[in-house]
């Protein structure tokens, strides 16, 4: 059983989703661009000659499956971390190794859940999402993000999951007040046992976030 000692965030903020991204409408009227809508904005030119290079029906295949295996893991961890029971019968065998070899990993480093699945966002930054989770890892106050992958991944090819991140620690201090400086990504690879673990720091991603979040703003 996980422990939970969750703070209650007074607000929710209203999504909509066009061919432009995601938009959060925050409870003083802004209409904040999603952390993934801003960080995916430059590479939008690489993603259409990919679809153009491997065509549209091969491409929506490969993104609804991508988009579907995301979706069920994440809500099998947002229940399981609920303290509520998790359900694979029926589920592809793939997507049931992917939720196996996360669970191991929370099993074994997470506790002490202070959010999870929350909407946050910043005035400052312009910018609004909805965390993973926030919670203890080895003992350290950390944002967590989980992430399902079809292949292992290196560090330099997941810098906007670190900007990703470091953007929910940034929004949680200015909704809160509390300051979090770990951040977690666990990747989760088809036919691995182990998810791959990231662990970085907040300030070592902040000057890039600020720089691509300028680049949305100045090119959008």
């Amino acid at each position: 059983m996980f422990k939970h000692s969750e703070l209650k965030l007074d607000y929710e903020l209203e999504a909509t989703t066009t061919d432009k991204g995601r938009r959060y409408k925050t409870p003083e009227g802004l209409e904040l661009p999603s952390v993934t809508t801003v960080l995916g904005f430059r590479g939008k030119a690489a993603i259409l000659a990919w679809r153009k290079r491997v065509g549209e029906e091969e491409a929506n295949k490969i993104s609804r499956r991508a988009a579907g295996r995301g979706t069920k893991v994440h809500h099998m961890a947002e229940d399981y971390i609920n303290n509520e029971p998790v359900y694979t019968q029926g589920e592809m065998p793939h997507v049931i190794q992917l939720w196996n070899s996360l669970k191991k990993s929370i099993d074994d480093h997470v506790d002490n859940v202070r959010a999870q699945e929350v909407p946050l966002y910043s005035a400052d930054l312009r910018l609004a999402g909805r965390v993973d989770l926030i919670a203890d890892y080895d003992g350290v106050p950390s944002i967590i993000d989980f992430k399902t992958s079809s292949r292992v991944k290196d560090r330099e090819e997941i810098s906007n999951y670190f900007m990703q991140a470091c953007a929910y620690a940034c929004m949680f201090e200015e909704r809160t007040g509390i300051e979090i400086n770990n951040l977690v990504v666990l990747m989760t690879v088809e036919d691995m046992k182990e998810p791959l673990v990231f662990i970085e720091k907040k300030e070592d991603w902040y000057d890039r976030l600020i720089e691509e979040i300028t680049y949305y703003y100045e090119n959008n």
